[in-house]
């Protein structure tokens, strides 16, 4: 489930597995325990077309990619990755707040017309005395 009516099936995301980076002995040397989950966003059957191009734009391109290598266990890592893919489409569709343009009020001028005003005084006074010419 990725927000209120949006669910991917697990079909349309590929896994693949690879060997861990890091320490893990003997283990590690033999088990392919990286999972990365990739999801096309082009050939989803669940997205809208207004979805696919908010994901596009937002996630970097047409193809959403999620690693997990953090535990020795692929099912666990491959649970991960599916947590980390959701994530990033979630704030991918994130509907965002248009700004309502707005002016500063007229205190505010105030306050920075006064204060514009005094640096220019303090910078007058460190002036040392000139020579006429």
């Amino acid at each position: 489930m990725i927000n209120g009516g949006l669910a991917i099936p697990l079909r349309e995301i590929q896994f693949r597995t690879s060997r861990s980076s890091g320490p893990g002995g003997q283990h590690a040397n033999v088990t392919d325990s990286r999972v990365e989950a990739i999801f096309d966003v082009r050939e989803s059957e669940s997205l809208s077309a207004r979805q696919r191009e908010l994901i596009t734009e937002r996630c970097g391109g047409p193809l959403v990619r999620a690693v997990a290598q953090d535990e020795r266990s692929q099912a666990r890592n491959r649970e991960l990755a599916v947590e980390r893919l959701r994530e990033k489409l979630r704030e991918g569709l994130k509907l965002r707040k248009s700004r309502r343009p707005t002016r500063p009020s007229k205190g505010a001028k105030e306050r920075r017309l006064k204060e514009k005003r005094e640096r220019s005084q303090q910078k007058r006074d460190r002036e040392g005395p000139r020579a006429d010419d």
